[in-house]
């Protein structure tokens, strides 16, 4: 099973293949990617945490500070840091690749989509989506826009937006639209396969 790391140097064999610097090569990195299983939750977030168990979500980094941790206290599941889940210490099978949006967290994210559809993942691993936290307020530069939608193109992708009280570790009084909607997204598979 691969472990991952912040680049450099990285572990054998996880950035190896095109380097996705541009939208092009990025494209061409990811054209055969597999479909990723979406799936409607069949019932709304209410905050309940899902165990450590097979049967919940893990919270993977794509790289060092892409939230994980936060987004694991938030709205339940494993956080199980810039690693693939291990089955045989009953860690969650389906996961939330998450990578911040700035230009080197879409590269991270693109090499751990990339080791995915090179199968380099333990067996029965699934991706749920990829979740983009916002790394700053405001829009996001075309040419990062463009990555976004090209990382779209092949895996579903959830976008978290800039929440500055995080930032001071405070608690929000009212979650965005879109942390209500990928709650609902980790209650729905914190029951185990459906």
């Amino acid at each position: 099973m691969d472990h991952f790391q912040v680049p450099p140097p990285g572990p054998p064999g996880w950035g190896q293949g095109p380097d996705p610097q541009s939208s092009g090569a990025l494209r061409t990195a990811l054209r055969t990617a597999p479909a990723v299983p979406s799936q409607n939750p069949r019932e709304s977030w209410d905050g309940q945490r899902s165990s450590l168990s097979r049967q919940g979500i893990g919270w993977v980094a794509a790289h060092g500070g892409a939230g994980t941790t936060t987004m694991a206290i938030v709205l339940g599941g494993t956080d199980l840091g810039c690693r693939w889940p291990d089955p045989e210490r009953g860690e969650p099978c389906k996961v939330l690749l998450v990578a911040r949006t700035d230009a080197a967290g879409l590269r991270a994210a693109a090499r751990a989509l990339n080791a995915l559809r090179e199968g380099r993942h333990p067996p029965g691993m699934e991706l749920v989506s990829l979740v983009l936290v916002a790394d700053t307020p405001g829009r996001l530069p075309l040419a990062l826009s463009r990555r976004v939608r090209v990382l779209r193109s092949v895996a579903p992708v959830t976008r978290i937006p800039w929440i500055a009280a995080w930032r001071l570790g405070k608690r929000t009084r009212e979650l965005p639209k879109a942390m209500v909607q990928l709650g609902s997204l980790v209650a729905g598979h914190a029951g185990g396969n459906r």
